[in-house]
């Protein structure tokens, strides 16, 4: 069994955990590129975080593979929106910086739920002829 029917074992929920922190690292690191390269440190930052979805997906073959990364972004991403006591935040208030964040949520999503799980080889004929 493969995809979400196969059981949720030690090893299957390990991976999605590291996935979960790649996409952390993926939205920590965006964060830091996307305003310091305008525009091309924020393109390059969407296409870090649809390039782990996407890659997610295809290595668990299973959709929760995909939106492991996009929930570990998220989740970093909004953690640093915070701003501290002392009046320090990461994220100026310019465009670049709403289209990371939107546009990263936008892209976790599409690439979690967009493609097809590959299905697994079988007869090239159709049933029922």
């Amino acid at each position: 069994m493969t995809g979400m029917a196969s059981p949720l074992g030690a090893g299957r929920l390990g991976g999605y955990l590291g996935l979960a922190v790649l996409g952390a690292l993926a939205g920590v690191a965006g964060a830091l590129v996307q305003g310091g390269w305008f525009p091309g440190g924020l393109m390059l930052a969407l296409l870090a975080i649809a390039g782990l979805s996407y890659g997610g997906l295809l290595a668990t073959r299973a959709r929760a593979g995909g939106v492991a990364p996009g929930v570990g972004w998220i989740v970093s991403v909004l953690l640093l929106t915070t701003s501290r006591p002392e009046g320090d935040f990461l994220f100026g208030a310019g465009l670049g910086s709403y289209a990371f964040l939107l546009g990263g949520m936008a892209v976790a999503v599409m690439c979690a739920t967009l493609p097809k799980v590959p299905q697994p080889g079988g007869p090239s004929v159709r049933l029922g002829k």
